[in-house]
């Protein structure tokens, strides 16, 4: 797989990467261990060699199940992980709030060390931000583990222009990662050029939409108790049959290019800055090696710009989050 730089900074990774979260956290039942293993050495395998997770997903297992599956591939790959939240100490899956102390950043920093079995987090990203904490101060944090080798590049999650900027005087960032796709398209009224701007790459999450872009969801389909979809408003019944139009879109394309819905979303995504490395998720390999094909899908600039002009006439129906979710946003 091609390779790509976030930016100005010295980090250079797979075009696409793999996001780990769903393999363990958030998208219904957790996965079988060992396959999970299996599938991210697959990846590896088909020239993935960024790898995401966080401390919050589990929480800790994630990071516990990404550490176990790459140490056979300690200096092949880059691992993120994340810090900010305040966690059940008593190990339980309660968030008490968001933390971004100093003093806190640097405990979660030697945790997360420990549990990815490495001496240095390559991308060690501020999961929310804390307004109760100065981005200033954050940002100070994350300098001193630069300084003390325990970290490489400093990043931010769900942040706003303000705040990409106010963190990048203090320690550049390398990367921002937040959501973005043909149906969560904000960042690219004032993210986007903001990053570019500043040299700073951009890793969208959900790139798939949380499933919905691939086609393999519908107004018929059930979602479990601990699958966050099950309370988004974007996937109720309503607002699944509304928005299929997008899908509709995707699957043209698809045709076209011997390709699926998923590869054409991806495609897209990867077609709009050459430092825009997607990490979908995926916890079955089949869908690995689908989600890996969209970096040989080229889409033209004719392509691109019918895509646009149908999209702009799409509604996209529901919030992508709860009220009390988009609050922990700072876009």
């Amino acid at each position: 797989m091609l390779k790509r730089k976030l930016g100005n900074s010295g980090l250079v990774v797979s075009a696409l990467g793999l996001g780990c979260m769903g393999m363990s956290f958030g998208l219904g039942p957790a996965a079988d261990k060992s396959e999970m293993i299996t599938l991210m050495r697959k990846a590896y395998e088909l020239g993935v060699t960024f790898f995401d997770t966080a401390e919050v997903y589990g929480p800790f297992v994630n990071e516990e199940l990404v550490g176990e599956a790459l140490a056979p591939l300690k200096g092949k790959v880059a691992i993120a992980t994340k810090f900010g939240f305040e966690l059940d100490p008593n190990g339980g899956p309660k968030f008490i709030g968001l933390n971004s102390r100093p003093e806190h950043i640097k405990k979660v920093a030697e945790a997360s060390l420990k549990r990815l079995k490495v001496e240095v987090i390559d991308l060690f990203y501020q999961h929310r931000v804390d307004p109760s904490v100065p981005i200033e101060d954050v940002a100070g944090a994350v300098k001193d583990l630069i300084q003390e080798g325990k970290v490489k590049y400093f990043g931010l999650s769900e942040a706003g222009a303000n705040t990409i900027r106010k963190a990048h005087s203090i320690q550049p960032v390398s990367a921002l990662q937040s959501e973005y796709s043909l149906w969560t398209r904000k960042p690219e009224f004032e993210i986007i050029p903001t990053l570019e701007e500043l040299g700073i790459g951009f890793v969208p999450f959900s790139p798939l939409g949380k499933g919905f872009l691939t086609g393999a969801i519908n107004n018929q389909s059930q979602f479990a108790a601990n699958d966050i979809r099950s309370n988004l408003p974007r996937f109720t019944k309503d607002a699944i049959e509304a928005n299929q139009a997008l899908v509709d879109l995707l699957s043209t394309y698809a045709k076209q290019k011997n390709g699926t819905t998923a590869q054409i979303a991806l495609a897209w995504l990867l077609a709009q800055k050459p430092w825009i490395v997607p990490i979908p998720g995926t916890t079955k390999i089949h869908r690995l090696i689908e989600n890996i094909g969209a970096a040989r899908i080229e889409l033209t600039s004719n392509e691109l710009n019918e895509i646009q002009t149908v999209a702009s006439k799409i509604n996209i129906q529901g919030d992508r989050y709860t009220e009390a979710m988009e609050k922990m946003t700072g876009i």
